[in-house]
């Protein structure tokens, strides 16, 4: 059976999401672009055979309702470990890419007891938390000019730094369509809430197992974020991927995919 089109309320928001599969619960989480159906198709697809698989739209993207622009990255991550429990999940292993990275920090930091895992891909401590100030400066207002554009002025404002230049057209393309989609309040909220984000202080005290997968052609998140994650999360193992860009579960799927399954088994274990 494929994924199934859902939604639940939480906390007064509609929040948007699909679902496979039987098994230990992993909660995927996608970045600040995209949704959970275009970021995460082959994930749903492929690890339904072991685990229930549940892809949430945040607050703001996809199929979810937009939230207060006030919303913070620990409103998101509150708004998550309640979505978590609405649904039944009972300490799901929990993988974010870039925003959604952080976003499963901050839900380690304000409800620890929820994950059995992290996977970090293509993930920051925040942008204030890993990026030079001028850099989460420029990202905020690049942000706020591109909330107000038309969507396919959008996508190809943003793709570019997305996958590298041997992603397949027809990979890029398929997630194309998910960031067309944004919604423009969304958009802001969650770049507003990530550049405010420092997540520095909880690394150090990130008692689960954590994976950390980074392609080595991320212009986004560059090799010395995940170096730093690495250096700061006890016990945290780092898997850089060649030739690969931030967006790795869309352009190197099979890699991805073979790591993740190979550190969730042994994190099961």
């Amino acid at each position: 059976m494929g994924p199934r089109d859902l939604s639940v309320e939480v906390n007064g928001l509609r929040v948007g999401y699909e679902r496979a599969g039987d098994g230990a619960p992993l909660v995927l989480l996608h970045g600040y672009v995209g949704d959970g159906a275009s970021t995460f198709r082959r994930q749903l697809d492929e690890f339904s055979d072991a685990f229930t698989v549940v892809a949430w739209d945040a607050p703001g993207a996809g199929r979810s309702s937009d939230p207060p622009e006030s919303f913070g990255l620990g409103d998101f991550a509150d708004t998550l470990a309640d979505f978590i429990a609405a649904l039944g999940l009972d300490r799901p292993h929990v993988l974010g890419l870039s925003f959604g990275g952080g976003l499963a920090l901050e839900l380690y930091r304000r409800h620890p007891a929820i994950p059995r895992s992290l996977v970090l891909a293509g993930a920051y401590a925040g942008w204030a938390g890993s990026l030079p100030p001028a850099v989460v400066e420029m990202r905020l207002r690049q942000a706020e000019e591109l909330a107000a554009l038309p969507p396919d002025e959008l996508v190809h404002a943003l793709l570019p730094t997305m996958f590298s230049e041997a992603a397949p057209q027809e990979l890029v393309d398929g997630f194309a369509a998910g960031v067309a989609r944004f919604h423009p309040l969304g958009f802001r909220t969650m770049a507003r809430a990530f550049a405010a984000a420092d997540l520095r202080d909880v690394l150090p005290h990130i008692d689960v197992p954590t994976l950390l997968l980074h392609g080595d052609r991320d212009v986004r998140a560059p090799l010395d974020v995940a170096e730093a994650l690495r250096e700061a999360i006890p016990s945290s193992k780092l898997v850089v991927m060649p030739d690969v860009g931030h967006v790795s579960c869309v352009e190197a799927a099979d890699r991805f995919n073979a790591e993740v399954r190979r550190f969730l088994q042994a994190a099961a274990g």
